[in-house]
């Protein structure tokens, strides 16, 4: 049906309160956090846009398939259950259940990384890049150079630069352990990967003998995308279209927070016996058992019947449609945003939005702040906090200045969605107002979580 309204493609079940507050208990509490939004009470947030991670409504398929589990602690029905669904989504031989994406990342990274090594990404996300730097690697950023411009159209921002690629392979070949791409590309605004550009980057693999690994935190998203996107790819399913993705790749991480429809959980797959095998021997000292990798039964349970709705049509059509909904408002209002809109966020261009405040007083916390004060609605810096932070100590500017409003799956209606707008538009009116920040307290890995600042005058 060809109709412009956007309707969730299901029924509400169960609803659960939200608080309202004043400006002035708004002020207070964020005073008190320190003017870090991860650092309130979620019970004083109206709209919790901080991520999408772990933050989604499960079905009712899912909730049922909860009181099916089996919380064996060795050999569990429940994980062989997970085994399969994500042995046939991946075509991975070895399957290794994780509490979330970062223990992944962790356990990937410190099996395979030495001192000194490169791994380069379209772009890492921050977990990711700390992961990495905790061994004292780098994590190499080669995405395309329209990922790297806001306002830049390109229906796939989110590619590899192949030519940057080859040259890193080429001239740096002998420190690289292996290559990544996240898909959909968080930091870069939650834009897609190409099959065009995945087949690309699996070639150059071939050619310099790299394994091919895929950040799959929202591997059903970017299939959607290419089949929206990418010529000749409308007719095919979103879940062949994903088999294709993940069988160009060697492994995967996974956040089953994101499109695996859960609450908690992850997964690390691939097909080397060897780093399989130093993987689950860590597994083992870190998350637990091999067949449950820190998860309950149920949690298993889960992120297995999530993972086959989230390559549901009329899910991801729903998913896709009400994300691009928010970014035509804030659009036509005038508001700078991360052109095309994404899958699972609209990215503010705080740097666009308050060009007054310089990248190193912080311009989206400014943004984040004021969105919270203004309307009880907190989103997420990704910016010069997140990513500034230098592995010496120093600081520089990030690459862009951006507010993330990540949308929750299935939890807010197009109402909610229209007051998020309104109070975007009418943050952006008052943004001469805006000023910026400094950081009180030590710098330290991923300090984005935890730091704490003060307001700047004048």
């Amino acid at each position: 049906m060809n109709f412009r309204t956007i309707i969730e493609p299901f029924r509400i079940k169960s609803v659960e309160a939200v608080k309202y507050t004043t400006r002035e208990e708004r002020e207070g509490r964020l005073a008190e956090a320190g003017y870090n939004v991860f650092l309130l009470h979620a019970e004083d947030v109206l709209i919790d846009l901080l991520t999408d991670s772990g933050t989604g409504a499960m079905s009712a398929a899912q909730w049922g398939a909860l009181m099916q589990a089996d919380e064996s602690y060795a050999g569990s029905r429940s994980y062989y259950r997970f085994r399969d669904v994500v042995r046939d989504l991946t075509g991975f031989r070895h399957i290794i259940p994780t509490h979330q994406g970062r223990a992944a990342e962790r356990i990937l990274f410190h099996t395979i990384l030495k001192p000194g090594m490169v791994v380069p990404n379209n772009n890492h996300f921050d977990t990711t890049r700390a992961n990495i730097e905790v061994e004292e690697c780098e994590a190499r950023d080669l995405v395309i150079a329209e990922g790297r411009v806001p306002s830049a159209v390109h229906p796939f921002k989110g590619n590899v630069d192949l030519d940057a690629l080859e040259r890193t392979l080429r001239d740096d070949g002998d420190r690289i352990p292996l290559v990544m791409v996240t898909v959909t590309n968080n930091s870069g605004g939650g834009q897609p990967v190409s099959l065009e550009n995945l087949r690309g980057v699996r070639a150059l693999c071939d050619q310099y003998r790299k394994p091919l690994f895929l950040d799959a935190c929202r591997f059903a998203e970017n299939a959607w995308f290419i089949k929206q996107r990418e010529p000749g790819q409308a007719s095919r399913t979103p879940k062949a279209i994903a088999q294709e993705m993940f069988s160009l790749a060697d492994g995967c991480t996974m956040s089953a927070k994101k499109d695996g429809m859960a609450n908690i959980g992850g997964f690390l797959a691939m097909n080397d016996d060897a780093w399989a095998e130093e993987a689950g021997t860590l597994l083992i000292l870190t998350e637990g058992f091999p067949t449950y990798g820190g998860l309950a039964g149920y949690d298993l349970e889960a992120i297995a019947r999530g993972l086959e709705e989230v390559v549901e049509e009329p899910y991801l059509r729903y998913r896709i449609r009400s994300t691009e909904y928010l970014g035509e408002k804030l659009q036509a209002g005038g508001v700078p945003i991360i052109q095309p809109p994404g899958g699972h966020a609209i990215y503010i261009d705080a740097r666009a939005l308050v060009p007054h405040v310089p990248p190193l007083e912080y311009p989206g916390i400014a943004l984040a702040n004021a969105l919270y004060l203004e309307a009880g609605i907190r989103g997420v810096e990704i910016g010069s906090v997140m990513f500034g932070l230098q592995r010496d100590g120093s600081e520089k500017a990030s690459a862009m200045e951006l507010v993330r409003l990540a949308i929750p799956r299935r939890v807010y209606t197009q109402s909610h969605i229209d007051y998020v707008a309104e109070a975007v538009l009418e943050v952006a009116r008052q943004r001469e107002a805006l000023r910026g920040y400094r950081i009180v307290t030590p710098p330290r890995p991923l300090r984005h979580f935890t730091a704490r600042f003060e307001r700047l005058e004048g």
